[in-house]
């Protein structure tokens, strides 16, 4: 009978030696239907997801495309990434960074299974000076983010006094006497904000407008609360305690000095007066960067504050029909445009009114926040999926996914709309879909923790009969979340399970918070080969020459460590005009290497772009000698084409690409390892 009792318990949990049955989502197809040729990026690294909203999935995807394309390559200083796919005149030179956006980008990196991104990024922020303090910043707090996902504590202590450091310098915009942070709402990358507008008599707001803002406060003190808690989990007691401290002083003085009893609402006061406002006077209207302190968690759950949600939801405050209104409509300059782009007479960016998928982004987090907190009576999970669908739909432009600046929220059309603007990176999204939708919370103990925010009720409007998140790395484990409200989406019954590594480890009849324990695994070491034809600075080495196009730009273009594959941006070298059967590209180290292997990476668009009919590459050796490679692969259209060959050491190699039968050969990247 025992025995019997065992087999029968075997039975229920799967069984010593059973085999779980396969996850749902086909990872391979799913990867090449999305991303073509360049699918094995993707494949093995995100995770993947479906839902039963067609957008939502659609642009899921589309986000990790973005983040694909927005990868630079620095060569021996690794991966970043940029918030503009070119180059813009404010950017970090010559590495095209910004530290506005970084936030962003470690929170939607944090989730792939390569943790190289996050990693070398981190480090090219603290000790490559990345994080320059050009804008005002979240990035200790975006570490700590990092660590509840992947648990490597060696990580996230590695640069705990370059973070101290930076923290204390952020005192040359510090108000000892009131205890808060101030900002020029320009460097908080907000030009034209109530502050700023307001500051020039209506006349501008471009620069100006020093203010005791919620943004920086809610940055700063979430900074101070992710050092502390590196610090404990580095052994330093000491830090730990002055940093917990400092958080909780600034929390304090928020919330005691920057709510508007009367607004019901986080507003900027004035950090100095002029002929037009007067120094410690709060600004006169709602602002959607009122949100920042529970994006951060500094407030949730404070009952004396959740009336604010109220704003964000009514169609003539806040909550814009096709997005989310950076400065309510009663404003007196509400989306009164002031600045236009001289080159192209296209208009600029503003901050007094239009919809920003950056601070859609953090009040969507902060109501993910508010929503996972204490009992509350103003905002439902409904309005999150609404809110988070209508953000999906404003990444359509026309019938494809491409994501701008800002967006009129009356139409929901781009508002900017310059060359700079294509597949914008200055905002999450796919974060939103893991931590908030499919609800997986990241926590710094052994507890795996499902919340997904979605309605119960099938009679809502945004209810989702079904979604699939599928193999989300944390803490060293694959974790699969599955909603199937009937059981006949994914034919495992109804209800909502989580699985670690495949098999099922909870399981619960409704949408609703499931907490399991989960010891972390050791996780893989990074691999980092290094690229060494990335060329940063033009008049540095490697250098690129060629039979055609051999103008500066054009031969940088081949070799900045940027690739994508997106047709509203050209980027790297071509061979357009040329009357040539065949064309080179080739590098110039500046000296003899070792080199052994290269990544070809070609865009075509059936059109004007084809790849080459044939190429060859070769390296110098008192002439030019074909590489050694057993044969060459056939070259892959809008992918990587990889290359292999015994080790050889040359100062110099070049690609010949033969003409194509139709159009001309557009080389995005060349790259040698």
């Amino acid at each position: 009978m025992r025995r019997l009792g065992l087999a029968l318990a075997a039975l229920l949990l799967g069984g010593a030696h059973a085999q779980p049955p396969a996850l749902p989502l086909d990872e391979h197809r799913i990867a090449v239907d999305r991303f073509g040729n360049d699918a094995p990026w993707y494949e093995g690294n995100i995770p993947f997801f479906e839902t039963s909203d067609p957008l939502l999935t659609r642009i899921y995807y589309y986000r990790w495309q973005v983040f694909r394309a927005h990868q630079r390559d620095l060569g021996r200083q690794g991966y970043i990434s940029t918030e503009f796919l070119d180059d813009v005149s404010w950017q970090r030179e010559p590495y095209a960074s910004l530290n506005d956006a970084t936030a962003f980008h470690i929170a939607e990196g944090r989730w792939l299974r390569d943790r190289r991104y996050t990693d070398d990024y981190v480090n090219f922020l603290y000790e490559g000076g990345g994080n320059d303090r050009h804008f005002s910043e979240g990035i200790a707090g975006a570490v700590w983010g990092r660590y509840l996902a992947d648990g490597d504590a060696i990580a996230a202590t590695r640069h705990l006094d370059a973070m101290r450091h930076v923290y204390n310098l952020w005192d040359d915009h510090f108000d000892f006497d009131r205890r808060l942070y101030w900002i020029e709402p320009l460097l908080d990358a907000t030009e034209y904000t109530i502050s700023s507008i307001d500051a020039s008599g209506g006349k501008d707001g471009f620069r100006g407008g020093d203010a005791f803002r919620p943004s920086i406060n809610a940055y700063m003190f979430d900074n101070a609360r992710a050092i502390g808690r590196i610090a404990a989990l580095a052994g330093d007691e000491a830090t730990a305690a002055d940093y917990a401290a400092r958080a909780a002083d600034l929390k304090a003085h928020v919330e005691a000095d920057l709510w508007s009893p009367s607004l019901g609402h986080f507003v900027d006061r004035y950090q100095k007066g002029n002929d037009h406002v007067r120094a410690w006077a709060p600004i006169r209207g709602r602002e959607l960067v009122g949100y920042l302190p529970w994006t951060v968690d500094m407030v949730t759950g404070d009952p004396r504050f959740a009336s604010a949600w109220s704003h964000l939801l009514s169609p003539v405050e806040l909550g814009g029909p096709k997005g989310l209104r950076t400065v309510e409509p009663s404003y007196e300059y509400y989306m009164r445009q002031y600045r236009y782009d001289a080159a192209s007479g296209g208009r600029e960016c503003q901050w007094n009114g239009p919809v920003w998928p950056f601070q859609t982004t953090q009040a969507l987090t902060g109501l993910a926040n508010v929503l996972e907190g204490p009992p509350q009576t103003v905002a439902t999970r409904s309005d999150y999926v609404r809110l988070l669908r209508q953000y999906a739909a404003l990444h359509m432009l026309g019938d494809r996914p491409d994501l701008q600046e800002d967006y009129d929220p009356q139409t929901g059309r781009p508002i900017v709309g310059l060359a700079r603007s294509h597949h914008y990176f200055h905002s999450g999204f796919d974060d939103l879909i893991v931590t908030g939708l499919a609800g997986l919370r990241p926590r710094a103990d052994d507890v795996l923790e499902v919340a997904p925010l979605i309605p119960a009720d099938p009679a809502d409007p945004q209810y989702l009969p079904w979604f699939a998140l599928q193999d989300v790395p944390y803490h060293g484990h694959l974790v699969t979340i599955l909603w199937d409200a009937d059981g006949s989406r994914y034919g495992r019954g109804a209800g909502l399970r989580v699985l670690v590594d495949g098999a099922q480890v909870a399981h619960t009849a409704r949408p609703e918070r499931l907490t399991v324990p989960l010891t972390r695994k050791p996780l893989a070491p990074i691999a980092r080969p290094i690229d060494l034809a990335v060329n940063l600075v033009r008049s540095d080495y490697p250098k690129g020459s060629a039979s055609v196009n051999a103008d500066p730009a054009s031969l940088h273009g081949a070799l900045d460590g940027r690739v994508w594959f997106f047709p509203e941006m050209a980027n790297g070298w071509s061979t357009t005009g040329s009357a040539h059967a065949w064309d080179w590209f080739a590098i110039d180290l500046g000296r003899a290497a070792p080199v052994h292997a290269a990544e070809l990476a070609f865009y075509a668009d059936g059109q004007g772009f084809a790849v080459p009919s044939a190429y060859r590459l070769q390296f110098w050796d008192g002439d030019w000698k074909d590489v050694p490679a057993v044969s060459l692969p056939r070259p892959v259209v809008n992918g990587i084409t990889r290359i292999g060959w015994p080790v050889k050491t040359s100062a110099k190699l070049r690609l010949l690409v033969k003409k194509p039968a139709r159009g001309a050969v557009r080389l995005v990247e060349i790259k040698l390892f």
